[in-house]
């Protein structure tokens, strides 16, 4: 007899973004977190919870190749912020538009903090294998970047994907 695997609920849901600024910070070659931290430092965290304007929580993002510059990171960190910001960039860091689009939320469940990675692995499995047509989209790499929300075990893992409606 095989061995019986919990099944485990995902929360997808879909919202709508507006068009609006990130402030991130780039690194060189970074593909995730743990290369990002490597050539950034784990220090921007404080001033980007430290924007007042924030519309979210800072996230990690991958961005799509048409954001990426030469010789910098696919994975960058950052906060999203109203389109009409204007205040001072710190050194190091940049203020990008980015256009409205539709992202396909995943949440998972609530797990134990130190076994964060099992968490974040237990959705790209997920999102990997679902089909967004079902729900009448398909997913748009290029529309935005990709996020993930600092991993906390009592929310759940939450990871977030562009989608376009199928047409």
């Amino acid at each position: 007899m095989s061995e019986k695997k919990d099944t485990k609920a995902v929360f997808v849901q879909i919202v709508e973004r507006p068009a609006r600024k990130v402030l991130l910070k780039r690194g060189i070659r970074a593909e995730d977190y743990f290369q990002y931290c490597e050539e950034v430092g784990c220090e921007i965290w404080p001033v980007l919870t430290s924007v007042k304007e924030a519309l979210y929580e800072p996230i990690g993002m991958w961005l799509p190749k048409h954001l990426i510059m030469e010789g910098t990171s696919r994975y960058v960190q950052g906060v999203e912020l109203p389109l009409d910001y204007n205040n001072v960039v710190p050194q190091g860091y940049e203020l990008m538009e980015l256009p409205p689009c539709i992202m396909m939320i995943f949440q998972g469940e609530p797990y134990e903090d130190t076994d964060f990675m099992e968490a974040i692995g237990e959705i790209w499995q997920h999102i990997e294998k679902f089909d967004p047509t079902i729900y009448g989209y398909q997913w748009d790499p290029e529309a935005a970047p990709r996020f993930q929300l600092t991993p906390i075990g009592h929310r759940g893992y939450i990871e977030g994907l562009p989608v376009a409606p199928v047409k």
